[in-house]
């Protein structure tokens, strides 16, 4: 039962780093605002800083990433029955695999309101027809089970009502960041000096920074050839990866993949939970994935004053106006990547310009204050005699 008498909202992911790394921020949000707020994912080591948030968590032991049938059953009962247990106000999931468990779990479970945020539809329109067809059964079966579907970005809005889900359950609500946060302000530069030192690195040789898991859908492979392909014609740049490596993922790159970059220069940072330093030493952003929703590592890096290199897809379109704040490139293209990285690296001055613009068009547009609204807004128009005022 809800802490208090106040209403009681649970988010649904798989992973806890989802719970406090992308949502943490939204999560404090709407407890300032009065719910009651539960996080529900698989266990992981950052249930801690979650909690340390104030925000309750729960473990759906068999809420994982990855495609099996008999774990996603088990899942799917183990949220049915949470939220008998728990009887929240509203069940909150985001896509893919909690929405398409959860909603219809969370609608037999007689939640009176199931919202769900679609980070990005899992079938971009270049993938096969019979991958397409499976995410849209399962998308607008699992819609059919929701109040409102809140949707980061429009093109899978229009791709929703393409597929039948009802327009009325459709909702805008892009994508943000915490603009106080990333801000290369002068108390930024110590960390620019401080990293590029450890680095041995000079303030006039350009560094690239990519975040990401190091999974072949990232984009890495082309990303390494084109480093690799720059490097032999004599650039002197620098590129550094912050993200983990998952070499036991079934697109992970091998540990043989990650040992050629290495010797090939690239700088393995691993995972951090300060990005923020990492942007603030770079002079380049490379965003190389084949799948995205909307990027919110792009969105930070744009706000810190980067000129974004991207693949020319759903999520990254939104955060990158070519030509602007930063260069499109095709997918899975490692020639294209290397003359857009040759293009700013070899000049520093459009890089300055086009970085100024990325941070401009950030604090325009990519404020996480507008989703904490719009969330809100939905939930007090959902329940209007239960939600805090």
């Amino acid at each position: 039962m809800s802490r208090a008498g106040a209403p009681m909202v649970l988010h649904v992911t798989t992973t806890d780093i989802s719970l406090e790394l992308l949502l943490g921020p939204q999560l404090e949000a709407f407890a300032s605002a009065g719910w009651d707020v539960i996080g529900a994912s698989a266990l992981g080591e950052h249930v801690a800083a979650l909690e340390a948030r104030g925000i309750r968590h729960v473990s759906v032991e068999h809420l994982t990433r990855s495609m099996d049938p008999r774990a996603d059953l088990r899942a799917a009962r183990e949220l049915y029955r949470l939220f008998k247990r728990l009887e929240p106000d509203v069940v909150h999931t985001h896509n893919p695999k909690p929405g398409w468990l959860g909603r219809p779990a969370a609608r037999a479970a007689r939640v009176p309101a199931v919202v769900n945020t679609v980070h990005g539809l899992y079938a971009q329109p270049t993938d096969g027809l019979a991958m397409r067809s499976v995410v849209r059964v399962l998308e607008r079966g699992a819609a059919t089970c929701s109040h409102a579907e809140l949707i980061q970005n429009p093109e899978d809005t229009a791709t929703l009502a393409r597929w039948g889900v009802p327009e009325r359950r459709l909702f805008n609500l892009g994508n943000g960041i915490d603009l106080g946060r990333f801000d290369r302000r002068e108390a930024m530069a110590g960390e620019r000096r401080e990293l590029r030192a450890e680095w041995g690195v000079s303030d006039k040789t350009p560094v690239v920074v990519t975040v990401g898991r190091l999974v072949a859908e990232k984009g890495f492979r082309e990303l390494f050839e084109a480093h690799r392909r720059l490097r032999r014609s004599g650039s002197n740049h620098e590129l550094v990866v912050v993200g983990p490596t998952e070499a036991g993922k079934a697109d992970g790159l091998t540990e043989a993949e990650v040992a050629e970059a290495t010797a090939d220069g690239v700088r393995l940072v691993g995972f951090s939970d300060r990005p923020e330093r990492y942007y603030a030493a770079g002079d380049v952003f490379v965003l190389a994935s084949h799948r995205e929703g909307f990027p919110r590592a792009a969105m930070e890096a744009s706000a810190m004053g980067l000129p974004v290199i991207a693949t020319d897809i759903r999520g990254c379109r939104q955060v990158v106006d070519d030509g602007v704040t930063g260069l499109l490139v095709p997918v899975n293209d490692a020639a294209a990547l290397e003359a857009a990285l040759r293009t700013l690296l070899d000049d520093p001055v459009r890089r300055g310009v086009m970085g100024a613009a990325a941070a401009q068009r950030a604090r325009d547009r990519f404020d996480q204050q507008n989703q904490i609204d719009l969330t809100l807004e939905t939930y007090r128009r959902l329940l209007p005699k239960r939600a805090p005022s």
